[in-house]
């Protein structure tokens, strides 16, 4: 296998290093920094040669060290790594420094007025004082119902804005920054700038939303991405669930693979609005001569896997030199599907060293065997993959 290599010098990965060691700094300064949340890299000696550099990203709510292993496995195998942490991500209190969408003040407080004086809510808002968990998603859709009726036709309008992509009138009741997730990217991306060769890169759920994002917005810097359950559209479930957050007042509260960390519904509000920036039309064009790795399962709680079929086929398939490949059901693989010992449903993957082989192979050479990613056995013409 005849890859082609580059040879970066001291002073290109020193620069490097300056900037991202002064971005860590910065976090370890803000009080409100989040433990174990911090970005690292992973690069080689000045004068050995890599095969590039891979910029990873976690999925919403984990950690950069979420992808550790598979870091790991690339850094052993020729590639500098930097895994870098999502928009707001380092930090605690997600409620101010997670992107999220909020209804703007002029239409949140007189709406939470009429809840106030309306007896079922306003007993349901004594009761949520000092709560932030405990809602059922009968009940939020429920608690959502209810509100609906204080004012069917602005919120009608609102939900509609919410819920269409380019609505003309999403500015005028929100306040979003959704795209804190590609502004952040773009940073990660800017204080490699001095590293020679390749950029790729690789993302889980939001990340892998953030993966292809940097990739549309960088086409000539991003050479491959790999996207594993992207979050361009929740599944129904969800969906339903983050309608919720339409109404912007209730505080209602989430926790994700961080049990200890609660954050708005609005901030999966955002996810959401982030992966329809991904799909929008102009977007699916900036992608065409970037070669794609999209890996989905079919045992789905997050992503949902049509959505994420139709943008495989909207950006070109395999014609254009992507690949794809997604888990049966029978198969138990869950959304996160990166850490095999990370849990979800009941599931995890126990195909997880094939995953990293055809993911070195599609960085390598832009090539997928599919047939190897549902076995046990590691493909003997690839880089092994150590035991967990």
């Amino acid at each position: 296998m005849s890859i082609k290599t580059t040879r970066p010098t001291f002073q290109d990965i020193n620069q490097c290093k300056k900037k991202i060691d002064a971005y860590i700094d910065s976090i370890d300064q803000n009080p409100e920094h989040r433990a174990g949340a911090y970005p690292y890299y992973q690069f080689h000696a000045p004068g050995e040669p890599i095969y590039g550099t891979v910029l990873m990203f976690h999925g919403f709510s984990a950690k950069p060290d979420q992808m550790w292993r598979l870091s790991a496995y690339l850094f052993e195998n020729g590639f500098n790594v930097y895994q870098c942490s999502l928009a707001g991500h380092s930090l605690i209190n997600p409620h101010k420094n997670w992107p999220q969408i909020d209804l703007k003040s002029e239409y949140r407080d007189p709406l939470f007025e009429s809840m106030r004086k309306d007896p079922i809510l306003s007993d349901l808002l004594s009761s949520l004082e000092g709560k932030s968990e405990g809602f059922s998603i009968t009940q939020k859709l429920g608690i959502a119902a209810r509100i609906l009726r204080l004012n069917p036709l602005l919120l009608a309008d609102m939900i509609k804005a919410l819920l269409s992509n380019n609505d003309p009138d999403f500015d005028k009741y929100f306040v979003s920054s959704h795209l804190d997730y590609l502004d952040n990217a773009r940073q990660r991306l800017q204080e490699l700038r001095t590293m020679p060769g390749e950029i790729y890169t690789v993302g889980l759920s939001v990340g892998g939303a953030t993966a292809l994002a940097l990739a549309q917005d960088q086409p000539m810097r991003i050479k491959k991405v790999v996207a594993y359950a992207p979050l361009l559209n929740p599944v129904e479930e969800q969906a339903k669930e983050w309608q919720v957050n339409l109404i912007g007042v209730l505080d209602i509260k989430e926790s994700g693979w961080d049990p200890n960390l609660k954050f708005p519904v609005g901030c999966f509000s955002a996810v959401n609005r982030f992966g329809d920036f991904v799909r929008s039309k102009e977007n699916y064009e900036k992608l065409k001569n970037t070669p794609i790795f999209l890996v989905l399962t079919e045992n789905e709680d997050a992503a949902d896997p049509k959505t994420n079929q139709q943008f495989f086929d909207n950006i070109g398939g395999e014609a254009q030199g992507n690949r794809y490949f997604s888990y049966d059901k029978s198969d138990l693989v869950p959304h996160p599907m990166i850490d095999p010992t990370e849990v979800s449903q009941g599931m995890s993957n126990h195909f997880w060293q094939s995953l990293y082989q055809e993911t070195y192979r599609f960085l390598t050479t832009g090539e997928v065997v599919t047939g190897n990613m549902d076995k046990f056995e590691q493909a003997q013409d690839l880089p092994l993959v150590k035991p967990a």
